[in-house]
């Protein structure tokens, strides 16, 4: 790998190596071998030994203790939580040794990430050990959340400042969107570009370009928001309840709002950060926005540092009834119970549809209300503060509105927010008080400008310079919401739209609540097929909700079984079944792109599709046990179905074409049976429930590209629907097999006597009822297997407490 004017590939990028084995350099090596490179992984020599060390007579010369520290990362890998790898078996793929003995090593290279102490002397003195053993084309990046790049740069080769830039990672690496790319005046474009690419394709991650400034953009905006926060708390007589109630879901931001979130990052890392931008900034307006709060500081210096330390502005307790969350109380610094917050500006946000809904609910419901005031206060703070960074920190709005909502999770970036409450409106509110407006944005509404973004058909421009330049699209993503907004749905109802996205395909895109499958849904299932039959190349199962599908509309099943209304029952799960089918037997090539939580009856969506793209984060598995059912819109028939394929392919079973299926049975039963769910795309196949052409890609953005590709090399190839085959099923022999499984957990105390039920019923159904082993039944058969089963559990009073329990609160009973 070379750069010689020519552009290299990110796919060349094949061996890493990772200095610093801690919480984020762990994470990144974890990462980067999910993306299949070989890591090899470093850290200091221990200066001491353990007491186990000693007890097993090593030295501090014994390579066990002088690479203790990044085998210690690597062996924790396997077993973390969040786990940090797609597939546990990767840790092969990472080789932990120490930067004294393994620092020639770093010339096998391509790319070398330092993730060591944030502290500038100690990643100079990592620099100048690099820069004595890379090659001249290996890439070097720092992992830093606000260290000036250039200056950990100094006094490296002309080489080394070529190939040297800052990729920030977010934390946890596998799960956060966001790497902020801050290139020096020496990093060559060509670098930056390979560094993006390997970023976004290779990694799955979503860039932005920061400016090498102090912590770069997001956590710059970040903890100026959540400073302004703690201010106006104080300053409105807030407590953190009420801040937490008003800046979380809210306001478009995550659960854990603000004071909650500052217990999970850490406070005295917050103190970290407040004084990098303080001692950097030259703007005496921020240094003294930056000043160290005297809350933090007295907490940090009582220990009270957050999560990490048991307490900081709340904490758990062990009372009465299990553990307990107190929160601090602003004035005198003690803890008291949490108290419930309330109120119809707050009920205003929750009822509103959509963040910029939301919003303007907090804000204009009662807008002399002490709670939409303070709302007032600190957005407001916070959108001047973003804008006057515009061509400090970053040169677009995008890549500050991204970092937001890629870093932090907002739902809304500070220019999306402020054109959702209304640019020139809020303007003229923020001088009526005396707030001082960048000159850019009064200069953007005396031009006739009305906000900060526009569409144009499919994409969205951005006000840049005297007019609107198209904002740069992620690599291979299809955007459902530009294409619906443009005018290409060609049907909808109001669980699901059938969307042109290009090229003679269309989307079927569910946006049900949770999109739970419900008639809504299933009707456009029908009719998006017939559609697609006699218009289209092919369709692909997608959407951009937050998960793919939770499953079936369990309420709607729950209200007819207690209702008794059994008829009405068997005919949603027939209207299930047979919309199933017309999936499985469209004359056009059908592939799922699910994403997230794809759940019971999401996954029962995706098998009947002839592939399913999974993106890395995809959590699959039929669960439709744990609320004391089966999966009966065809999952349990496609399960069996899948055994005996397996059975019968070469290497499946005794030898092909007559292979035993009791095998390929049993493990598909214990999946579905425990209720098993993939925690990742990858292992979906561990699971059982990958079949041979479905497979993972790494870009989660890209899968519904990457569906239509699939598509249409189906139809190139001269697609034609799977023939309806008859299904090999173990039978009664089979179903004895399991049932005895099931009674020795139940002997066991493994599971209780409604687990047995709901297992045996299972049982009976993959193995094809009572028939002769071997026999070979249809389709049809297996799903009115299923759907007796169904019916049957529907009626157990023990069945239907599980599932009110699961729509109560959101979690299984075991009964």
């Amino acid at each position: 790998m070379t750069i010689q004017g020519s552009r290299r590939s990110a796919s060349l990028i094949r061996r890493a190596a990772v200095i610093g084995s801690g919480v984020m350099g762990a994470g990144i090596a974890a990462h980067l071998a999910n993306a299949g490179m070989r890591v090899l992984l470093l850290d200091v020599v221990p200066q001491a030994l353990t007491a186990e060390e000693e007890k097993q007579g090593l030295t501090l010369a014994d390579a066990r203790v002088r690479n203790r520290l990044a085998a210690a990362a690597v062996g924790r890998m396997g077993k973390a939580q969040p786990a940090q790898l797609y597939d546990p078996a990767w840790t092969a793929r990472i080789m932990p040794g120490n930067l004294a003995d393994h620092a020639a090593e770093l010339g096998e290279a391509d790319w070398i990430v330092e993730a060591v102490v944030e502290r500038l002397d100690v990643k100079r003195e990592v620099f100048a050990a690099v820069d004595a053993h890379r090659r001249p084309d290996t890439i070097v990046t720092t992992n830093t959340s606000g260290l000036s790049a250039a200056s950990m740069a100094e006094g490296r080769s002309e080489s080394f400042r070529r190939h040297f830039a800052v990729t920030h990672f977010f934390n946890p690496p596998r799960y956060m969107k966001l790497v902020e790319i801050v290139p020096t005046a020496d990093t060559a474009p060509e670098v930056v570009s390979l560094l993006r690419e390997a970023c976004e394709k290779r990694l799955g991650k979503g860039v932005v370009i920061a400016k090498d400034t102090p912590n770069f953009i997001a956590n710059r905006i970040g903890t100026f928001g959540m400073l302004v926060t703690l201010e106006d708390t104080l300053g409105y007589g807030l407590t953190v309840e009420e801040a937490d109630a008003l800046t979380g879901p809210a306001m478009g931001r995550p659960k854990t709002a603000t004071f909650r979130m500052l217990d999970l990052v850490g406070l005295d890392t917050l103190l970290h950060v407040v004084d990098n931008v303080r001692e950097r900034s030259e703007n005496p307006g921020e240094r003294a926005v930056f000043a160290r709060p005297a809350v933090l500081e007295r907490l940090v210096a009582g220990g009270r540092t957050g999560e990490k330390a048991g307490a900081g502005f709340y904490r758990k307790i062990k009372g009465k009834n299990g553990s307990e969350i107190e929160s601090l109380r602003l004035d005198t610094l003690e803890y008291g119970p949490r108290r419930p917050v309330s109120s119809p500006v707050i009920d205003a946000a929750k009822a509103a549809k959509g963040t910029a809904a939301k919003a303007k609910a907090l804000l204009l419901t009662d807008p002399r209300d002490r709670y939409a005031r303070f709302a007032w206060s600190t957005i407001k703070k916070t959108l001047l503060y973003s804008a006057e960074q515009v061509g400090v920190i970053a040169d677009s709005i995008t890549d500050i509105d991204r970092a937001m909502r890629w870093g932090f999770n907002w739902e809304l970036g500070p220019f999306e927010l402020w054109d959702a409450i209304g640019l020139r409106r809020s303007v003229q509110q923020m001088k009526e008080e005396g707030e001082t407006v960048p000159e850019w944005v009064e200069a953007l509404l005396a031009d006739g400008r009305e906000s900060f973004y526009k569409t144009d058909g499919e994409r969205r421009l951005y006000a840049a310079g005297s007019g609107y330049e198209r904002e740069e699209q992620e690599a291979d993503a299809i955007a459902l919401a530009a294409l619906k907004a443009s005018g290409k749905t060609v049907l909808s109802t109001a669980g699901a739209s059938l969307i042109d996205i290009g090229d003679d395909v269309v989307c079927l895109e569910f946006h049900s609540p949770n999109n739970a499958i419900g008639g809504d849904i299933l009707s456009a299932i029908r009719r998006s097929v017939k559609e697609v039959e006699q218009n289209w190349r092919g369709l692909v199962l997608a959407n951009e909700g937050r998960n793919f599908c939770v499953g079936a509309n369990l309420m709607l099943l729950l209200m007819e079984a207690q209702s008794g209304e059994w008829e009405e029952v068997e005919d949603i799960i027939r209207f299930f079944q047979a919309s199933m089918l017309d999936l499985k037997r469209l004359e056009r090539p059908v592939v799922a792109a699910p994403h997230r939580m794809t759940l019971g009856g999401g996954v029962e969506a995706c098998l009947p599709a002839d592939q399913i793209i999974f993106s890395p984060e995809t959590y699959f598995g039929l669960v439709e046990t744990g609320v004391g059912l089966i999966p009966a819109g065809g999952g349990c028939k496609e399960a069996t179905a899948m055994a005996a394929e397996r059975a019968l392919a070469p290497g499946g079973g005794k030898q092909a074409g007559d292979g035993d299926v009791q095998p390929q049975l049993n493990a598909l039963f214990e999946t579905i049976a425990l209720a098993k769910t993939s925690s990742s795309g990858y292992e979906v196949g561990r699971l059982g429930l990958m079949r041979p052409q479905d497979r993972v890609i790494m870009r989660q953005e890209a899968r519904i590209a990457e569906a239509k590709r699939a598509v249409l090399e189906l139809d190139r190839a001269g697609y034609a629907p799977p023939p309806e085959k008859r299904v090999r099923v173990a039978g009664r022999e089979g179903k004895a097999v399991l049932k005895v499984a099931v009674q020795a957990m139940r002997l066991g105390g493994h599971i209780s006597e409604h687990d047995a039920l709901i297992a045996g019923k299972l049982a009976h159904v993959l193995a094809g009822g009572d028939v002769r082993p071997g026999a070979e039944v249809s389709e049809q058969y297996l799903l009115d297997l299923e759907c007796e089963a169904f019916l049957s559990l529907c009626g157990e009073a023990k069945t239907q407490q599980r599932m009110s329990h699961m729509l109560a609160t959101g979690k299984p009973l075991r009964n």
